[in-house]
Order: C-alpha cells, then structure tokens, then sequence
C-alpha cells in the first residue's frame, strides 16, 4: 500500500479549538462572565436546547467523561445556574434542570457566541462556510463510527 502524504487536519483543528477556546473564555469575561469555562458552556448549551434532561443524556450531547461532567455539575450547582433532583418516572435517574439565574447568562453567551462566529467566518462566504461545515460533519460521522 503506498504510503499518504502526510495531512495536518486533526492537527489544524485541534489548534483551532485550543485557540477560539481560549478567545472565548477572553470574550466572556469582557461581556462579565467570569465564573464560567468552555465544558460548562458546552453543558449549558446543551440544557439551553433542551432543559430537563437526564445525566447520561447530557453526557451524550456534551462529549464530557462521567467523571468531568460530575465535577462540571457541581461547579455550576454551586454558582446557582443548574439543579439536579430525581426524575418524576425513574427515581433512579438524576435530572438536570437550569435555574432562573442562567437567564442573564445566556444573554452575554449568545453574545459572545455570535462574536465568534463573525470572527470564526471573517472573509468567507456563505457558500465556503456551507462546505465546510459540511466537511466537518462528515468528519464527525467518520469518528462516531469508531
């Protein structure tokens, strides 16, 4: 089998989270949001699309390890912005539930959020932007299936 030329992708994308993580968490602060950091976003987001959700649920949706989503739980418990209590049809499940505190936070985090996406698109088009995401789609489905 002949040997592939040597690809930079995973290594390109991964600088690309490790970079627009770190503008993020700058942005957020600008905008006063200083207790919160990208797996915590990423969790509130999750509960952002759907509220009420079990912890393998949002597990699943946000990536996180049980043992990082745990801890990520108790961090934004503790800040007041989420709650957890039993299911009302399965005791043996742990429900989360956004507080009503979260409501001002998500005002600068859809900010910040639509900040990142002019300056993440900044040049392209709309149709560059369309096959890109596509590309990364099926980047992510080649994944999964591993």
């Amino acid at each position: 089998m002949p040997e592939s030329p040597l690809r930079r992708g995973g290594f390109l994308i991964s600088k690309v989270h490790q970079l627009a993580g770190r503008v993020f968490a700058r942005k957020l602060k600008e905008h006063g949001v200083h207790d919160l950091n990208p797996a915590q976003g990423r969790i509130l987001f999750a509960l952002w699309q759907e509220d009420g959700v079990p912890i393998e649920t949002l597990a699943r949706r946000t990536g996180l390890g049980p043992s990082t989503l745990t801890r990520m739980l108790d961090n934004l418990e503790r800040a007041g912005h989420l709650s957890r209590g039993p299911s009302e049809t399965d005791r043996r499940k742990q429900i989360i539930r956004l507080t009503a505190s979260h409501q001002a936070l998500r005002r600068s985090y859809d900010q910040v959020s639509a900040e990142m996406t002019d300056l993440f698109y900044q040049g392209f088009t709309g149709a560059e932007i369309d096959v890109f995401e596509s590309y990364l789609d099926r980047i992510l489905k080649n994944l999964g299936g591993v």
